[in-house]
């Protein structure tokens, strides 16, 4: 909680206000990107803040390079659900059940 990520793109703060294509989960504080162009090549860095603490910590750069020979290696198209057998919930609480695909 208090907790705010924002992702530097070339030493610029990504301003995803009207970009259809990435968004930053205020959750996780992931970045994704749909349908990678060639000018979204380049370094991406995540900053997280909070206001409590009044402090901002930068992650170290992570290049997004494009690949010419169109082969995503270990990101190969691929769906995995890891669900327990069982779900335990308390009356009235929240369950949150997350399914996640990755891929070309």
């Amino acid at each position: 909680p208090g907790l705010s990520y924002t992702w530097i793109f070339n030493n610029n703060t990504l301003d995803l206000q009207e970009d259809s294509r990435r968004f930053v989960s205020q959750a996780t504080g992931n970045l994704y990107l749909a349908k990678v162009e060639p000018w979204d090549v380049g370094n991406y860095t995540c900053a997280v803040s909070s206001a409590a603490a009044r402090r901002r910590v930068w992650g170290t750069p992570t290049a997004l390079t494009l690949r010419g020979d169109g082969v995503m290696g270990e990101y190969e198209p691929k769906i995995e659900v890891h669900f327990p057998e069982t779900t335990y919930a308390a009356k009235g609480s929240s369950v949150r059940l997350e399914c996640f695909a990755l891929g070309k």
